[in-house]
């Protein structure tokens, strides 16, 4: 790949994650500050959000869509802590990046574990909701891991209809509004329409190597 070429893939492209997160930065920035003042490292504010993404699971399988729907809601965001907390206190590393991907890939099995559980107990689901809730648990597992291939190989890959912030966000909806089969066909849908996007995407940009 020739310098101007690897220049032309590290382009960024506008998503509304970036949009989100741009606009959460002065509201999560005071609470990174907070926690980083508790003595707190990036890694375990990282860990902690697993922790809170198990309990938004647990309410859910418990039978509380609407309750989980709203931790998902407060809890989704502060995602973005760990990487704020880690550039203030100059604390950025390959591993915390690394585990902070990896955490997130758990943080979604324990939601789409806990959706399971909610619509064997308390909606008598069968095989076709299985296909269904594994359709979407898979397809956002390949919007992800699309990303991160590409980018192991020098690719910029941000694009598409369905990144992480636009899955949580949409889930949490709803839960909270207990359009739970609804939301489950736009993720079942969608996010594998993101990941060929994103295919084609690093396709156009390996033209050439």
């Amino acid at each position: 790949m020739t310098p101007d070429k690897k220049t032309d893939t590290r382009r960024r492209t506008w998503s509304f994650s970036d949009w989100c997160r741009g606009w959460s930065r002065p509201i999560y920035l005071p609470v990174a500050k907070f926690l980083g003042s508790l003595g707190l490292t990036p890694n375990t504010v990282s860990l902690l959000g697993l922790a809170a993404y198990g309990v938004c699971g647990l309410v859910l399988a418990l039978g509380h869509p609407a309750a989980a729907g709203w931790l998902l809601a407060v809890f989704g965001p502060l995602d973005v802590v760990d990487g704020l907390l880690a550039r203030e206190k100059g604390l950025t590393s390959r591993f915390g990046a690394f585990l902070d991907s990896t955490i997130d890939r758990y943080a979604e099995f324990f939601l789409f574990s806990g959706l399971t559980v909610y619509l064997f107990r308390y909606q008598g689901a069968g095989w076709e909701e299985s296909c269904l809730i594994l359709s979407a648990m898979t397809g956002s597992l390949l919007v992800s891991y699309t990303r991160a291939r590409a980018e192991a190989l020098g690719y910029s890959c941000k694009v598409g209809l369905l990144t992480r912030f636009e899955r949580l966000f949409i889930l949490a909806v709803g839960l909270i509004f207990n359009w739970i089969y609804p939301v489950l066909w736009i993720l079942a849908v969608l996010t594998h329409v993101t990941a060929i996007q994103r295919v084609f995407h690093v396709l156009s940009q390996s033209k050439g190597d």
